[in-house]
């Protein structure tokens, strides 16, 4: 999915930026919502909706086509972020201010990662199983969570999660190189996708949402001429096109929404860390959901994932 900048590592002041949320350009004088609801809450929604959008997902590919469902993954998300983030407006400040190139390369960088993530992503879960995808992304992470982990509780709280994660996922490997490739460049552009939030969120969770919504609108641009054409199918049938905005709003939206709401009060291996809760989340929608109950196995998996939860404190906390 950092530097410790002051934001992300002192959360009184993170919440203080948050209380000054700022969207399209409207400042709220009155703390909000995020500064007062802990940072971990919301990545636990954003895990939950990480798995409710790919199971939409899946089921849309034999009808839409992968790149059809990625194309209405991040179109509709673009078309729910663009009446309230107005990315014109962002784009417009931005080239005002004098600061183009900075500004521009995050925001392009940003876009042209989750064009290319979801699409790696999709093209990944329709040859391989998920938990061999989620295993190669849980490297990378891994990587970002071992750069911030300078304690010896940190570095047990670490070795808890990736025990509790490989008891989960049942790895087993897979003779499809072609999806490989496609796992493992998912799992380099998630990494990608984890710095650069961070740095999106490091100027409050308003600035980060806006950046993320003009992010959005950048990545439609790109993904247009790829998923188009696939996802022209769906458009004579008014439940594929509602099927495909859920999965937007599901995947894209409210998750991406939630982990910089997080990321803007979280340390980068703080959040590194808790990505490990997303193949338990996933067991536990599984036995909700699904009545899929866990094993005996998987429980031992969870409980360890949640002790390293447990276990973990902040750099900021110690």
């Amino acid at each position: 999915m950092r530097g410790m900048d002051r934001c992300q590592s002192n959360p009184s002041r993170a919440a203080g930026v948050a209380a000054q949320l700022t969207v399209g350009g409207t400042a709220t004088a009155a703390p909000t919502l995020s500064a007062k609801v802990p940072p971990q809450t919301w990545f636990i929604v954003s895990a939950v909706f990480h798995y409710l959008g790919p199971s939409f997902a899946v089921l849309l590919f034999p009808a839409v086509g992968v790149l059809g469902v990625a194309w209405f993954r991040i179109a509709s998300a673009a078309a729910v972020f663009a009446p309230i983030t107005r990315p014109w407006r962002s784009f417009a400040r931005m080239d005002a201010a004098g600061r183009v190139q900075h500004e521009r390369r995050l925001l392009v960088g940003m876009g042209a990662c989750l064009a290319v993530m979801n699409c790696c992503f999709y093209l990944a879960l329709a040859r391989l199983p998920i938990s061999l995808v989620a295993a190669i992304e849980f490297v990378g992470t891994i990587g970002l969570a071992c750069y911030g982990m300078r304690t010896p509780r940190n570095r047990a709280a670490l070795g808890m999660a990736i025990a509790g994660v490989f008891i989960l996922i049942h790895v087993r490997w897979s003779a499809d190189l072609v999806g490989l490739g496609f796992a493992f460049a998912n799992g380099a552009l998630f990494v990608l996708y984890v710095v650069l939030g961070h740095r999106m969120a490091r100027a409050g969770v308003g600035a980060g949402i806006e950046r993320l919504g003009a992010a959005m609108a950048i990545a439609f641009v790109a993904v247009f001429p790829v998923g188009i054409v696939q996802a022209a199918r769906a458009f004579e049938h008014p439940v594929l096109v509602l099927a495909g905005i859920g999965v937007g709003i599901c995947s894209s939206v409210i998750p991406y929404v939630c982990d910089q709401l997080a990321m803007a009060r979280l340390p980068r291996a703080s959040f590194a860390l808790m990505l490990t809760l997303l193949p338990a989340s996933a067991t536990i929608i599984g036995a909700i959901v699904l009545g899929q109950i866990p094993s005996p196995r998987e429980m031992i998996g969870i409980a360890l994932v949640m002790a390293a939860m447990a276990l973990h404190r902040p750099a900021e906390a110690i």
